[in-house]
C-alpha cells in the first residue's frame, strides 16, 4: 500500500499528540508516499512533540490551531494556503471530552460536557472542511476523520464521546454530499481501540483492548499501521470512487454481535 506515489500533493494533518497518535501514522504514511505536510498542535505542551516529529518530514509546516477558535482556524489556513498554494487532503484526528463526563452515568453528563465534545470533535470537521474549501475546490481532494464504534454501540464509560463520534460520522455524510459537485471526497476510518493518548482518559480501556482482541474474527488487535494503511488508500486516488463512508480497521470486531 505504501507504494502509492503522492508527490506533488500536499495534506493537512490534525491531531498528532505523540508518535503513538493515529494521526501521526497517517502521517507518516504520507509522508512515506511523497506528500507534503502541514501539522497543526494545541498550546505549548505538544507544540514541542509536534515539531520534533513534525521534523521526519521534509519540508513540513507546523502551526498551531485550537479547533475552538475560528479566528486560529482561519489564520492556519491561511498560512497553509501561502505556503502550498492548494490543499489536496486534509487528515482529522481530533477528540477530547472532559475528564468527568468519561465516568459515572451518561445521564449525568452536564450542558457544558457536552458542548464542549460535540463542538471539538464533531463540528471542528465541518468548520475546518468549510474553511478548507478555497484551498480545495479547484483540484479536489479527500478529507478523513477518526471514528468508533461506540458511535454505534454502548461501551461503558466512553459516554458522551459517543455521541460525538455519532454526530461525526453524520457530518461526514453530510459533508460528502456538500463538497461532492467540486470532487471532494470525505469519509472516516473506524479503528479498534489503540493506546493513544486521548483513549487512555476511557475509563476501563484496557477491557475494551481484552475484549475487542477476544472477539474480533480474526482474535487480535489492530496497530497503528494498519490503519494508516487503509487512510492511505482512502485519501489516495486509489479510493477516488469512494466517498461518505465509514471504513471499519477493526479486525472485524464490528461485525460481531455476541
Amino acid at each position: 500500500m505504501r507504494s502509492i506515489d503522492l508527490s506533488g500533493q500536499t495534506a493537512l494533518v490534525l491531531g498528532v499528540a505523540n508518535q503513538r497518535s493515529i494521526a501521526w501514522a497517517v502521517a507518516e504514511a504520507l509522508n512515506e508516499a511523497g506528500a507534503r505536510l502541514a501539522f497543526t498542535y494545541q498550546g505549548e505542551r505538544l507544540e514541542e512533540n509536534v515539531r520534533e516529529l513534525a521534523a521526519r518530514c521534509p519540508g513540513s509546516l507546523v502551526l498551531p490551531c485550537d479547533v475552538a477558535d475560528d479566528a486560529q482556524i482561519d489564520a492556519m489556513l491561511s498560512a497553509v494556503g501561502k505556503e502550498f498554494g492548494h490543499l489536496d487532503m486534509l487528515v482529522h484526528s481530533v477528540a477530547f471530552a472532559r475528564k468527568e463526563d468519561l465516568e459515572g452515568a451518561y445521564h449525568d453528563t452536564s450542558r457544558e460536557g457536552w458542548r464542549t465534545a460535540l463542538e471539538i470533535s464533531a463540528y471542528s470537521l465541518v468548520a475546518i472542511s468549510g474553511k478548507a474549501l478555497p484551498l480545495m475546490k479547484e483540484r479536489g481532494g479527500s478529507i478523513l476523520t477518526m471514528t468508533y464504534i461506540a458511535s454505534q454501540r454502548v461501551f461503558p464509560n466512553y459516554n458522551v464521546m459517543g455521541s460525538a463520534k455519532a454526530a461525526l460520522e453524520h457530518a461526514v455524510r453530510q459533508l460528502a454530499h456538500d463538497l461532492g459537485e467540486h470532487q471532494i471526497r470525505v469519509n472516516a476510518v473506524s479503528a479498534g481501540p489503540l493506546s493513544t493518548l486521548s483513549a487512555r482518559g476511557v475509563s476501563g480501556f484496557t477491557a475494551m483492548v481484552g475484549m475487542a482482541r477476544e472477539r474480533a474474527p480474526l482474535r487480535r488487535n489492530i496497530e497503528a499501521r494498519e490503519v494508516a494503511d487503509a487512510s492511505l488508500f482512502l485519501l489516495s486516488p486509489m479510493g477516488s470512487g469512494i466517498t461518505g463512508s465509514i471504513v471499519y480497521v477493526d479486525a472485524g470486531y464490528h461485525i460481531m454481535g455476541i
